[in-house]
């Protein structure tokens, strides 16, 4: 077995889902040729979703130079991800905690939730073709461009207003539900959950030609204007999603879930049990290692409603609630620490010449360049690096970043228990 430093370059992979910005609109496409992936040739017709940096058993990471991929190469090399890693989390066979992605949303993707860890368990045992790994899968989206996302439920009055506001939504529902919801509002948090559950559980159950023929309806009025001025927020989001997804039920989940905007540096968390949608835009997206997805609209994929029914936390906020909000340890470093123990980003930002130090971290790491060009180094040697390299970096080792002649931007991903 031969040797191999701390530090290395991975060669990520792409996911051409059907979601994904085309061609070199698609950020994924833009950092495929740094990243070296082998025989990359742009088309421009086809969609770039995903470039995933980990070890998941779907898709694990190349390594440059290496016949090996990742997966091998620290199952080879346990102390890359650390005793301290290894004892809290199942390292087995080289898996890494966490899996990092790089996401190019051209149309929405599916209004879906990720199971919890026992959840997922069952899940996998039951339909492992489907559900393909028994981890849960709590994500966090850190925004590279202008990006729109549908995000948790809607605080429970809001919810009121819509249900009055919009008959195309309140006539597909079965009235005494929409009666006992609209008197909710001064119950308890636990018999509001319980109401709101019945809400949903009847939209998206709700018969398939009722939902084209209201949403037909709904189009034609917001197309000739006579939409409300509560529902200014999100006519053009049901136009678009519908435009998408025709007579598909989750359009009708702009009228329940947060419509959030948010600009570059912003982040969300999502955690088990939280109905979101991506909706359009380019983001870093750090996850526990997973891809177990339960889906219920706006997707040719199979659905899973009554288990997204079954799983959902049914707990109404502003979308504020899910903001990360970045603490900036150094001049240079910004950390999103979002409230779980799988992972933690950085976003280091290397001006001309700069160079960043990283203190030695007792877990493992995935770093992207994403913008600029310039130098990551430790003790035992250094690489160059350009927008979509990847590198991974062992536990207990300390580096530096330096820009070359612009600003460099790196985002790495890490945990350390």
């Amino acid at each position: 077995m031969s040797t191999i430093e701390p530090v290395f370059g991975i060669i990520p992979t792409i996911q051409n889902y059907d979601w994904g910005k085309k061609g070199k609109d698609s950020k994924v496409a833009e950092f495929a040729p740094g990243a070296g992936i082998c025989g990359f040739t742009l088309n421009q017709s086809a969609p770039y979703a995903e470039l995933w940096m980990g070890t998941h058993v779907k898709s694990p990471s190349g390594v440059v130079d290496r016949k090996q991929n990742l997966t091998q190469i620290l199952t080879e090399n346990p102390g890359f991800i650390g005793d301290q890693v290894s004892r809290r989390f199942d390292t087995t066979n080289g898996n890494l905690p966490f899996l990092f992605k790089v996401l190019a949303i051209g149309k929405a993707l599916s209004i879906q939730t990720h199971p919890d860890k026992k959840t997922s368990e069952k899940l996998h045992a039951e339909q492992p073709a489907v559900y393909t790994d028994p981890n849960h899968k709590p994500e966090m989206a850190l925004a590279l461009t202008d990006f729109k996302a549908l995000c948790g439920f809607m605080p429970i009055t809001r919810i009121v207003e819509y249900v009055k506001a919009v008959p195309e939504f309140n006539s597909l529902i079965d009235s005494s539900i929409v009666t006992e919801f609209l008197n909710c509002t001064n119950l308890p948090e636990s018999e509001q959950k319980a109401v709101l559950k019945k809400l949903f559980a009847a939209l998206m159950t709700a018969d398939v030609s009722s939902i084209a023929t209201q949403l037909r309806t709904l189009v034609a009025r917001y197309q000739r204007g006579g939409q409300k001025p509560l529902e200014e927020d999100v006519k053009d989001l049901v136009l678009t999603l519908n435009e998408q997804y025709p007579g598909d039920v989750g359009v009708f989940c702009a009228f329940m879930l947060n419509f959030v905007r948010m600009t570059p540096g912003q982040a969300i968390f999502l955690g088990a049990g939280e109905p979101h949608a991506y909706v359009e835009g380019d983001i870093m997206e750090c996850m526990a290692n997973s891809d177990n997805v339960i889906r219920a609209g706006l997707t040719p994929k199979p659905k899973d409603i009554p288990n997204l029914i079954s799983v959902l936390t049914y707990t109404p906020s502003d979308w504020q609630k899910h903001m990360v909000e970045p603490v900036d340890i150094t001049p240079r470093t910004r950390k999103y620490d979002p409230p779980i123990q799988d992972f933690t980003v950085l976003q280091v930002k290397t001006q001309k010449g700069e160079t960043e130090t990283h203190e030695a971290i007792p877990g493992p790491s995935i770093a992207i360049a994403t913008e600029g060009s310039g130098r990551v180094s430790w003790s035992g040697g250094e690489l160059d690096l350009q927008a979509g390299s990847v590198i991974f970096v062992g536990a207990e080792t300390k580096i530096k970043i330096t820009a070359g002649d612009s600003e460099l931007v790196v985002f790495r991903a890490y945990v350390t228990a």
